[in-house]
């Protein structure tokens, strides 16, 4: 591991690493930890008490934050006639058929998010060794396969990510911006527990959510007492 910069060593003297810290105190100390010009982006790393490897302890979901991303994400919708029309009054940036299928298997990816009606679904499919390891394939479990394409696209406009546990039982997922301060990544991260806790698998046995992390894109991980999940939901 290369040496650490004079800043980022000053924003690690801030942190106690031997202390598990309530949501509000790391979260605090985490804007106080960012020291870049840049408006960086604030992580949370959960890990779970669950074995992936297990079908029916696979976690894996979306949620729409309150306060968004603080990105602007672009959207593919894959449909055609009346629900073209729809996506693209919800503000959808791309919206067809088979000239985008077509457009992508030549190497054309200038979107972030995939939605798709499920009479699309067949030619789609042919994207799937394209957009699945990028996590960009439509999916009827995370809403991005449906005749509702106005609601759906609307919804990632304002701001719901998707996530799912890796092997080793961590979720990560991205919460805001640095700018957005302490009140909104609050709300965000309240959402988005309030989502896990209510995805924990009936065959999850012990302790659910064993350990948090929150870092900003360049500064050091703080980590938080899992026994403040409840009063965050509360």
């Amino acid at each position: 591991m290369g040496k650490r910069g004079k800043k980022y060593t000053e924003s690690l003297s801030k942190i106690d690493r031997m202390k598990k810290y309530s949501f509000q105190e790391a979260v605090q100390l985490a804007l106080d930890c960012a020291y870049t010009k840049m408006d960086e982006t604030v992580d949370l790393a959960i890990r779970l008490g669950v074995d992936p490897r297990h079908a029916e302890q696979m976690v894996r979901g979306s949620v729409v934050l309150p306060n968004g991303v603080g990105k602007e994400v672009r959207v593919m919708v894959f449909a055609k006639g009346e629900k073209e029309r729809e996506a693209q009054e919800a503000g959808a940036d791309y919206v067809g058929s088979d000239e985008f299928v077509e457009k992508i298997q030549n190497g054309w990816l200038e979107f972030d998010k995939a939605i798709a009606t499920p009479d699309m679904m067949s030619t789609v499919s042919k994207l799937g060794r394209i957009l699945g390891p990028r996590g960009m394939m439509p999916n009827a479990k995370l809403g991005t396969v449906t005749f509702d394409v106005g609601k759906a696209v609307e919804d990632v406009k304002a701001g719901k990510i998707d996530f799912k546990v890796e092997k080793a039982g961590i979720v990560h997922a991205r919460m805001g911006m640095v700018s957005f301060g302490l009140d909104k990544l609050l709300g965000n991260i309240s959402a988005f527990f309030d989502t896990i806790m209510r995805l924990k698998p009936a065959s999850s046995k012990g302790t659910y959510v064993k350990g948090i992390s929150i870092s900003t894109t360049m500064g050091p991980g703080i980590k938080i007492d899992p026994a403040y999940v409840k009063d965050l939901l509360s």
